[in-house]
């Protein structure tokens, strides 16, 4: 009798467990799926030129003029959007909703069809049309993050257009874009020859992507290359954090432990280990880097969950966007199975208090807007924070998804028990 009561009560425990964790799955979805309908919502698919306020659904429609821009935030050629892409990517993937993945192929279809119009006016020599990045690629923020949200939207969307494009950018960054003398990624503004580790974002998803894409381990090999070089650069082992920046004329690091720049290369090779090939010769190295970093910077993780704005100074505010990168990270980590599973725990408290930061009506708070590299800490720690900066979008986008397959894989496993 006694038997059969201990019996009872395990099932009775381990159906509440089953219950508890599926609601948990199903708060995240609801979650980040209001996140990401509020964008959609929040799209246009027009242009409007700003001074006479005429509005248009194709460019061609209005009189040619440098004042004619895309009327919504979410249909610019900004490196925001691109990281915004893989997140509605991701989230598509993973609800099996295609909705999301229709979103992103009609975004890129609008800019697309609308490029002659701007182009032309590019090419009279005027350099503050629509645009303009996709004609100058001056900078890997001109091409990187876009393009590898475009590669995703590719392989659903074969245009041939898409691809001229993505063998341009690939190009750019491979070939052309300003380097120390060792191949490092670096730029010439505002100091010249400085790395910002921002870059390795700008660069590797994309590059990896292609990749896979093509099976050219040339790309592989440069990405690696990055990925060893940034970390001998810019990894700071005194605190198992990174620099913003690095100054190479006068072989300095900048002031700032900043934690977007840290985002920016956790969920760089992340997306490295995530397209390249099982056998490479160099993945478990890659994976000891990453493991190295989220064990890094998971000891400056706030009591609330998340993380601060300048990670090691915990008097900066808690920033959203670094705690979204981070939650994708150990998430992503863990769900592939190249670190050790109870790292999850990290990952679901920076999801609660990320959670809080997110209105019921889909927009995030707390997250810092553009910033560059600066000499004084003071800099990073003014920095303005925004409800729904496009920053932080595609990486709530990216962490929610991620956070929905560690649920999923967490009822799997109860249920097999």
């Amino acid at each position: 009798m006694r038997y059969i009561r201990f019996i009872s009560i395990c099932i009775v425990a381990l159906v509440s467990r089953q219950t508890g964790l599926t609601q948990e799955r199903n708060d995240i979805e609801a979650t980040v799926r209001k996140v990401a309908d509020n964008i959609i919502q929040s799209t246009s698919f027009r242009f409007t030129n700003t001074k006479t306020q005429e509005k248009a659904d194709q460019a061609k429609a209005l009189a040619s003029s440098v004042d004619v821009k895309a009327e919504s935030k979410f249909n610019k050629w900004m490196y925001v959007n691109g990281v915004l892409t893989t997140g509605m990517m991701h989230l598509a993937e993973v609800t099996q909703d295609s909705r999301y993945a229709d979103y992103s192929k009609k975004n890129f279809s609008f800019i697309f069809s609308n490029l002659d119009y701007f182009k032309t006016l590019f090419d009279a020599g005027n350099n503050s049309v629509e645009y303009r990045p996709v004609f100058r690629m001056g900078s890997l923020d001109d091409v990187g993050a876009m393009a590898a949200g475009l590669t995703d939207v590719y392989n659903l969307d074969k245009r041939p257009e898409y691809l001229a494009y993505l063998e341009r950018a690939a190009d750019y960054i491979m070939n052309r874009q300003v380097r120390l003398p060792d191949g490092t990624l670096a730029r010439n503004g505002p100091r010249k020859m400085t790395m910002w580790l921002d870059d390795i974002y700008m660069s590797i998803p994309f590059i990896a992507r292609m990749g896979k894409l093509t099976g050219d381990p040339k790309y592989f090999d440069f990405a690696v290359q990055q990925v060893e070089n940034f970390n001998r650069y810019m990894y700071d082992s005194s605190t198992g954090l990174y620099f913003h920046a690095y100054y190479s004329d006068e072989n300095m690091h900048g002031v700032a432990r900043w934690g977007r720049s840290n985002g920016w290369i956790a969920v760089a090779q992340t997306e490295l280990l995530n397209n390249m090939p099982e056998n490479h010769p160099k993945r478990a190295e890659m994976i000891r880097f990453l493991l190295r970093d989220i064990v890094g910077f998971s000891r400056y993780q706030d009591t609330s969950g998340m993380w601060h704005q300048v990670l090691d100074k915990p008097d900066s505010y808690l920033e959203s966007s670094v705690t979204a990168m981070f939650i994708y990270t150990i998430a992503k980590a863990v769900n592939k199975g190249w670190i050790n599973k109870r790292f999850i725990s990290i990952a679901q408290n920076a999801w609660e208090g990320l959670s809080r930061k997110i209105t019921a009506d889909g927009l995030v708070q707390d997250i810092c807007i553009g910033t560059s590299i600066e000499e004084d800490i003071r800099y990073y720690y003014t920095r303005p924070k925004e409800t729904n900066d496009t920053h932080g979008l595609g990486p709530v986008l990216l962490a929610g998804a991620e956070m929905i397959l560690a649920k999923d894989k967490m009822v799997d496993i109860s249920k097999r028990r």
